[in-house]
């Protein structure tokens, strides 16, 4: 039985994957997924594009939102190109274009929207839901565990999936859609936090909105799978994110824990669409995110 990484080499394969290496003024390459198998994460491909696009912004600009279309699914292995188109640069706020391809063939669109920061007319009307503090809960892993035995019998590859170690740790306080066959409202809650400390938020604020935008595509698609009581964890259901886009309200550490609460007010078509809101522990909202999916029963094949 091979070792398992620690939390900090977790979290450092993390920093690498999100850490894009400039190839030419409007022109980066990101690292593939350490040992990742099958299909490219989507949050991987936002979070490297948005990096991309941050490299490139004019000094003393942040992001403050961005919207991505993801046109084919990426593969775990091949280094992926994100080229830049500098749309506009005006006194208050820039604009990037960014167009992500594998081996020459784009798989995703993406477009960053930045800010100089000012003062301004300012209002909350929100409400954080209740949530019982993550230390009370349970690790997303030790659940994948219980699941697991419940499920009996599974394939290797299935089972190594579902073990995987994370950098991203996640506490849950609903059911998630791979947890159970039951339909239920289409509402989700869940804690989540780097695994270990990153670099201070003063030091590199861009990299912990790149996280908290990697980590904004998990659970999402899934609350649109809620009330319909079908799982990708047990095979039932295929479904691809078709859009993504996040709105950064104020900088928040992505090693601290933040509340995703996530709901799904429509599905129909084969298309999910779902909707998140991020708070941080003082339950101050630090972004919200959208995204539409497809979502499909699985049909088996006949014989």
């Amino acid at each position: 039985m091979t070792d398992q990484p620690s939390p900090e080499q977790l979290v450092a394969d993390l920093v690498r994957l999100l850490t894009v290496e400039r190839q030419g003024e409007d022109a980066f390459t990101g690292h593939p997924q350490k040992d990742g198998v099958g299909r490219v994460f989507g949050g991987q491909v936002i979070a490297q594009g948005l990096q991309a696009a941050q490299a490139s912004a004019p000094e003393g600009m942040v992001a403050h939102s961005l919207h991505a279309y993801f046109l084919r699914g990426g593969k775990e292995g091949p280094a992926i190109d994100y080229a830049i188109a500098r749309d506009f640069d005006g006194r208050s706020f820039a604009n990037r274009r960014v167009v992500a391809s594998q081996e020459g063939t784009p798989i995703l669109n993406l477009t960053a929207s930045f800010q100089r920061p000012e003062d301004g007319l300012s209002h909350d009307d929100y409400e954080m839901p209740e949530a019982v503090p993550p230390e009370d809960l349970t690790s997303e892993l030790e659940q994948r565990q219980r699941l697991l035995a419940e499920m009996g019998e599974v394939s290797e590859a299935q089972r190594a999936m579902m073990l995987r170690p994370r950098a991203i740790e996640m506490r849950t306080l609903d059911s998630l859609h791979w947890m159970n066959s039951d339909p239920r409202p289409p509402r989700a809650r869940c804690w989540f936090r780097t695994a270990a400390p990153l670099p201070p938020i003063e030091q590199d604020p861009a990299l912990h909105r790149a996280v908290i935008a990697y980590a904004s595509d998990y659970t999402l698609l899934g609350t649109s799978a809620l009330p319909h009581g079908l799982s990708w964890a047990r095979g039932d259901m295929i479904g691809a994110s078709l859009d993504h886009a996040v709105w950064f309200h104020r900088d928040a550490r992505a090693d601290e824990w933040l509340l995703y609460a996530t709901d799904s007010p429509w599905s129909g078509g084969g298309r999910g669409f779902n909707r998140g809101r991020i708070f941080d522990r003082e339950g101050r909202l630090v972004a919200s995110v959208a995204q539409e999916g497809m979502i499909r029963r699985r049909v088996p094949k006949s014989d």
